[in-house]
């Protein structure tokens, strides 16, 4: 096995291990970053201009995209801070799984129905689909990561309960 590959106790290579710490999970975070900072120049500059030149019924989805926009973006970036600081050395995997356990990746509202899409500034619009391919992103990442902690436990993990097997079954007897 190569040293630049996780492995855990077991033998098992820890993919997600190798993810995280990879140029992908860097493109990923300062993508996620950029976006967080774009957003809050838009809403704090042009968005609010547009904003007031909206009906009553854009403004008041303005309002409501807009915060869960915000919501959302947080979420995401509190997630790769999290995950940068155990690539850093700054945290470990144990202590992030705690603080994980406050990011809230999957209440984040899903991208708003077409007819209020069409209520937003195309900017706006634009915003929150690109927020949402980013949680998109980032969920399948937590996923993969989130079975690397169950496979590195030795839980539910069917290949290493059958690798187990086989190691009894070829085991010296007294062994």
């Amino acid at each position: 096995m190569s040293d630049s590959m996780s492995e855990s106790d077991t033998g098992t290579v820890l993919f997600g291990d190798k993810l995280i710490s990879s140029s992908a999970f860097k493109t990923l975070f300062r993508e996620g970053m950029a976006l967080v900072e774009e957003t809050a120049a838009y809403l704090d500059g042009p968005g609010r201009e547009e904003s007031r030149a909206l009906a009553r019924a854009g403004t008041l989805a303005f309002a409501t995209e807009s915060m869960r926009l915000t919501t959302r973006l947080m979420q995401l970036a509190s997630w790769l801070l999290l995950q940068r600081a155990v690539n850093e050395g700054e945290m470990s995997s144990e202590q992030a799984r705690t603080e994980k356990n406050k990011v809230r990746l999957n209440t984040a509202a899903p991208e708003p129905d077409a007819e209020v899409m069409a209520l937003l500034p195309a900017r706006l619009a634009d915003l929150i689909r690109q927020s949402v391919r980013m949680q998109s992103r980032i969920r399948h990442l937590e996923d993969v990561l989130s079975r690397r902690d169950v496979e590195a436990t030795g839980q539910d993990n069917a290949v290493g309960q059958q690798l187990d097997r086989l190691r009894q079954a070829f085991a010296a007897p007294g062994n």
